[in-house]
């Protein structure tokens, strides 16, 4: 999955930021949205910052939900509702007190701790408590031990979700923007490229098949999970840090693994009420004084509504793909517009958008079987493309 992350990264950086970044250091634009207005205008603006805005909060939600998951499989006593609700708190109120500058400053402890928490002791510790390469190669079929046992259908499904997601999403732009020129914002992204693949995606598949060993050697049976019976596989990894590691290792094990999630929350959360301000209030005319307090304000109710969102969901990957299909679906076409043609529609860019957005919303509230098993992404993408090439051809005195 992660190497489409990989691919996503690179593409962006010789395509997207090239177009996007001159424009935006000159006229100093804050959201993704902004940039669509520059190109197309701010109706336009306005529904993009909707759709992202409720990719977002679902971005954020599915992220509180895996602290939960976390925290209840490292303390038992704790239920998961109890436990989305400590996440959920702890993550809206840092960010609703300290800003962005509290997720720089955090994110940046936060990515130190986990990358080198899991490749340094986790990874180690858990091949040496599992029984190394014997173990590995006896316990699970040899099929898992394969690269190539994925279908075309899931390799082209995680293709059109992931890959577009370096197009449109928020966060991603801000770092753009934040970047002292071109030649630097093209850097971080070949390095994040990497960062995703193989380094994030290798360490997390390692420490799964661990996990996967470990629970079917019945090492998690002391604590409730006996090997062959019913677990939720987004369980594995905590469960099998809070077996392998000794009390003061596994503490900083934990703080690295909580890290990584709320690294990610904040930064959704921020990006969401970013989002809600400055595209849908508009909150670029007011004073800076009133922002900043509407801002708090804003970032307090969403991550309210992030939090509820989690106590209905079950699982991580699921909530979090939703998220990103939802925004592809109806922000990829209009961004691929104003890369590649010098005088993209404006009536095109909204017709695709909603279309596109509503589409993949619509397939998966239903939740129906689709054809091939393909996601609901790839029809909402579809009919997002084909409105928007329909109307770019037949109305060409609404362009520009």
């Amino acid at each position: 999955m992660l190497f489409t992350g990989l691919m996503g990264a690179w593409i962006s950086a010789v395509l997207l930021i090239p177009r996007v970044y001159p424009i935006a250091s000159k006229k100093s634009f804050l959201t993704f949205p902004e940039a669509l207005s520059h190109f197309y205008n701010y109706r336009v603006a306005y529904i993009a910052g909707l759709i992202s805005l409720i990719g977002y909060i679902g971005f954020t939600s599915s992220q509180i939900l895996a602290g939960a998951k976390l925290a209840s499989a490292t303390f038992p006593a704790l239920s998961l509702q109890h436990a989305v609700l400590v996440m959920g708190i702890i993550a809206v109120v840092y960010t609703v007190v300290g800003g962005i500058k509290a997720v720089i400053y955090t994110d940046t402890i936060q990515w130190i701790l986990i990358m080198s928490g899991l490749i340094l002791i986790g990874i180690p510790l858990g091949y040496y408590k599992i029984g190394g390469w014997e173990a590995i190669s006896q316990t699970v079929k040899p099929e898992m031990l394969k690269l190539t046992n994925v279908t075309f259908v899931q390799l082209f499904n995680w293709l059109i979700t992931i890959l577009p997601i370096w197009f449109v999403g928020m966060t991603l732009y801000q770092r753009i923007y934040a970047c002292k020129d071109k030649k630097t914002a093209k850097k971080a992204w070949y390095i994040a490229g990497v960062f995703e693949w193989p380094l994030m995606a290798f360490m997390g598949v390692i420490l799964g098949l661990f996990a996967k060993i470990a629970f079917d050697q019945g090492m998690f049976e002391s604590i409730g999970y006996a090997a062959g019976t019913e677990i939720d596989a987004e369980l594995g990894l905590p469960l099998l840090l809070r077996t392998v590691l000794p009390v003061g290792l596994m503490g900083l094990m934990m703080s690295a693994y909580f890290s990584a999630i709320m690294s990610t929350a904040d930064s959704c959360l921020m990006a969401a009420s970013g989002n809600f301000i400055t595209d849908v209030m508009g909150g670029r005319k007011k004073k800076k004084s009133f922002n900043i307090r509407i801002s708090q304000l804003v970032t307090l109710i969403i991550g309210a509504i992030a939090i509820v969102l989690a106590t209905f969901m079950e699982n991580v990957l699921e909530l979090m793909l939703y998220s990103y299909a939802f925004m592809v679906s109806g922000l990829l076409v209009p961004v691929l517009g104003f890369i590649f043609l010098k005088k993209p529609s404006v009536l095109a860019a909204i017709v695709s958008m909603v279309l596109g957005g509503l589409t993949t919303l619509t397939l998966i509230i239903i939740n129906i079987d689709l054809p091939y098993n393909l996601d609901a992404n790839f029809f909402g993408i579809s009919l997002s493309a084909i409105s928007f090439i329909i109307i770019q051809n037949i109305s060409p005195k609404l362009t520009g």
